[in-house]
């Protein structure tokens, strides 16, 4: 089998993974995404002026108006009087998800369980599927300049999201972020923290509300090693050796729970929200809470 046939073959396993874990999915809670959306925007149909694309109407130019909004055509059609060119204004925000692509998340302590990356590949499209469906736009962070919309955004995003290659950073990577954008980081995170601070204030600061969502394997988290092994590290290598491996299990729980304070005190500061979330555990459980949080962000916009 060729390698692109290998990959399109692994796409076609994560789209199927991901459909099933949508299809479990309350439809009720698209739903009510769909009412909390409206309720947010203003009743359907109603119409005002705001920061958009599409044309809305003119109205005649009034003192403070920018002179850059003089629609000069509309103008010179009236003798004694300038028109102004107003959009109609678009209460809906894109949702941008950053899959961490890093050689971390290919970690997998079982023989046979899920790596890190195949997990959150499956939660991410998912997650498009449902953001889809509820209208929202939704754009892979770092990989188009524009998001995704309509039927077709989640096969979009997943051939993006397959398509972006491995490389060496878990740390998330700059963007230009609307106000009112939502962002979803999906990664390990074993990283120091000060990066994931430097990122998540960046989006922040331009007016982005999000979550950031962390995936651990369950030796990750539990440290469940004893005796003599030898660790190597999935990024660099590099090899480690422990002469007793349960010596140092308690040093280790409380030195990766200091972590994840450390994570969910950088989400509380910007008043974002953290989740965290074991691959042993179920997909759907975990798409449940992702898409929670982001209706309560929505909702508190």
């Amino acid at each position: 089998m060729s390698r692109k046939s290998a990959i399109s073959a692994d796409a076609a396993d994560i789209r199927r993974e991901a459909e099933e874990a949508a299809a479990l999915f309350p439809a009720l809670m698209v739903e009510a995404e769909r009412v909390a959306h409206t309720v947010t925007a203003g009743l359907h149909g109603r119409r005002r002026a705001g920061p958009g694309e599409n044309f809305w109407q003119h109205r005649a130019y009034a003192f403070g108006d920018p002179v850059n909004a003089i629609d000069w055509r509309q103008s010179a059609r009236a003798a004694d009087r300038l028109y102004v060119r107003q959009n109609e204004w678009e209460a809906a925000a894109a949702v941008w998800i950053w899959r961490d692509p890093s050689r971390s998340l290919d970690y997998a302590s079982s023989r046979g369980g899920p790596t890190k990356r195949r997990r959150a590949d499956i939660l991410a499209t998912a997650l498009a599927m449902l953001l889809s469906q509820a209208g929202e736009r939704v754009g892979l962070m770092g990989a188009r300049a524009r998001p995704f919309h309509g039927r077709a955004a989640p096969s979009l995003f997943l051939e993006a999201l397959t398509a972006a290659p491995a490389d060496l950073s878990s740390t998330p990577p700059a963007a230009h972020l609307s106000s009112g954008a939502r962002v979803v980081l999906i990664s390990d995170f074993l990283v120091a923290p000060d990066a994931v601070r430097r990122a998540v204030d960046s989006y922040a600061s331009a007016g982005a509300a999000g979550a950031l969502f962390q995936i651990v394997d369950p030796a990750e988290e539990d440290f469940p090693f004893d005796g003599r092994l030898q660790f190597q590290d999935v990024e660099s290598r590099d090899q480690l050796i422990f002469g007793e491996a349960g010596a140092v299990s308690r040093d280790y729980r409380t030195r990766f729970a200091a972590h994840r304070e450390a994570l969910q005190a950088i989400a509380r500061r910007s008043r974002w929200t953290f989740l965290s979330h074991r691959t042993d555990r179920s997909a759907e459980s975990a798409l449940l809470s992702l898409f929670t949080a982001l209706s309560d962000l929505r909702l508190l916009k």
